[in-house]
């Protein structure tokens, strides 16, 4: 078994150096299906994503698949909404449900709620008095297993759906991890890998892509012609993180973590945050991002906060968790979440 376990090991490793994006700052913003890269849950978000090796159960879902399967509830749902840059809306649900003798299973939705948008033509380019409202969708479904004590394995198959006014498009993009605990024999020590979005190219199609142009030789009268647009890449990543909980007297635990993230169409960035808890009850978290490769009047996510509060309620565990990102140049993100664990 313990073979078994390295060889998966080795050949993730592998996979995950064969598909590093080196220099991928120079090519920022030129990738697409952006919404990809939102995220949600409230703890992530309040830890700046730098715990993707101490996540556990739904939370999990988005930073590290591995982590579904690190939890002590049979079933969990989650509910979160975030108010995100330009008057963005971004609603999530999931459900995860722990499967005895095969692993854990989770489906998850993620949609996005966006002001309705004028239409402009080349005519009428303050608009021709019509709007239209972009769909926005990410549907998730994750199956994570514990191959040990110490190491878990996960993979997430997102569909993407997307429809702007009279074009749409849709694709597939999938994430894996892995998490390990008690790293090199030292407890409370967590490290973990993953890869994300990594799928096919996706293209657009649609009667919005048809437009009426004449023939320059002028032997055709009039007629609609098909745009055909060019297909674009996942803003695919990979990272790797680690975890240390060096404090845990009483009542009272620190998690620290850090991540390092390699991007395809975006600079690495480095990630730290901290969570302290009192009595696995009360909890208050913080990070922040590094990315030398932008200017200082570039990047637009610096720094994280956020806190929790939970409580069984006959046998029910009751979670509720906020998180505050900074945005430069617009308004900052705030996120509610509530979970409930059976």
């Amino acid at each position: 078994m313990k073979n078994k376990i390295n060889i998966i090991l080795i050949v993730l490793l592998l996979i995950t150096q064969a598909t590093t994006f080196a220099g991928g700052g120079s090519r920022n913003g030129t990738g697409g299906a952006a919404q990809l890269l939102i995220p949600v849950g409230a703890r992530g978000i309040g830890l700046n994503g730098a715990n993707i090796s101490s996540m556990t159960g739904l939370e999990a879902l988005y930073w590290n698949p591995a982590g579904l399967s690190r939890t002590n509830q049979s079933v969990e749902t989650s509910f979160s909404y975030m108010s995100h840059i330009a008057d963005i809306g971004v609603n999530y649900a999931a459900v995860g449900i722990q499967v005895n003798g095969l692993g854990s299973l989770a489906f998850a939705i993620k949609s996005l709620s966006i002001e309705d948008i004028p239409v402009t033509t080349v005519e009428n380019p303050d608009g021709t008095g019509q709007t239209y409202s972009p769909q926005l969708m990410t549907l998730g479904l994750t199956f994570a297993k514990n191959l040990s004590d110490r190491i878990s394995v996960g993979l997430t198959a997102n569909l993407i759906s997307e429809t702007l006014n009279l074009v749409s498009t849709t694709g597939i993009a999938f994430n894996l991890g892995v998490m390990y605990t008690g790293l090199a024999g030292v407890d409370g020590l967590s490290f973990a890998m993953t890869m994300k979005n990594i799928g096919p190219q996706m293209k657009y199609g649609g009667s919005g892509l048809n437009v009426q142009a004449e023939a320059p030789s002028l032997t055709r009268p009039m007629q609609y012609y098909k745009i055909d647009p060019a297909p674009f890449d996942l803003p695919s990543s990979f990272e790797i993180g680690l975890t240390y909980r060096p404090i845990y007297i009483g009542k009272n635990s620190l998690n620290i973590s850090s991540s390092f993230q390699n991007n395809n169409f975006a600079g690495d960035q480095y990630k730290i945050g901290a969570e302290y808890s009192y009595n696995d009850m009360l909890f208050f978290r913080g990070g922040y991002t590094f990315a030398p490769e932008y200017e200082s009047n570039t990047f637009l996510y610096r720094y994280t906060f956020g806190f929790g509060l939970k409580y069984n309620v006959e046998g029910v565990d009751v979670k509720f968790d906020y998180a505050y990102r900074d945005v430069k140049y617009f308004s900052s993100s705030h996120m509610f979440g509530i979970s409930l664990g059976f």
